[in-house]
């Protein structure tokens, strides 16, 4: 028999997004600033067959991105991904799709999972899609195989072929 819960590590690489924006009392702004995924979620989850490893490769919002952070999203991942262990990507979901099918054309098929996730509300607020979105994402990537997707409100998407749908506030299949 498969064990399906031997201790994983799977990699997180943190870029900005929503996921990422936090409140300044001071300026009276939402932005992306430091990363705070460790303090604010990752330290929360109860992951006792998971070892996290976070590095932060960009730190914007996805529509300030441009083909320049997705190159370097993209050797993020290349260079990462030769470690073995899966990845997910902490992404805006503006143009998290855009930067999923750059990687995908520059790449390929990567030899492990790369899991892109993020969030429509920012992980502060009480209703924040973050938690469980991240969650999902770690869990699809110890069991997808290698290849681009993204893991959103509880669906997985491969890539290329997947949009942001605004109207519902999600992801979807194209074609």
């Amino acid at each position: 028999m498969t064990d399906l819960n031997p201790i994983t590590t799977v990699r997180i690489l943190t870029t900005g997004g929503t996921i990422e924006k936090s409140y300044s009392e001071e300026e009276g702004t939402l932005k992306n600033r430091a990363s705070i995924i460790r303090e604010g979620l990752i330290s929360s989850l109860r992951l006792p067959y998971t070892h996290l490893e976070l590095e932060s490769v960009v730190n914007k919002d996805s529509l300030d991105m441009d083909d320049k952070d997705r190159a370097l999203i993209a050797e993020a991942v290349e260079r990462t991904s030769q470690q073995g262990d899966p990845i997910v990507i902490l992404h805006g979901t503006d143009t998290m799709a855009d930067t999923a099918e750059f990687c995908f054309k520059k790449m390929g098929t990567p030899p492990v999972p790369v899991v892109f996730t993020g969030a429509m509300k920012p992980m502060g607020f009480i209703d924040s899609d973050a938690r469980q979105n991240v969650t999902e994402a770690l869990l699809a990537a110890r069991l997808l195989q290698p290849g681009f997707y993204i893991a959103f409100h509880n669906r997985v998407f491969a890539v290329p072929g997947v949009r942001k749908n605004r109207d519902e506030g999600t992801f979807e299949a194209v074609g």
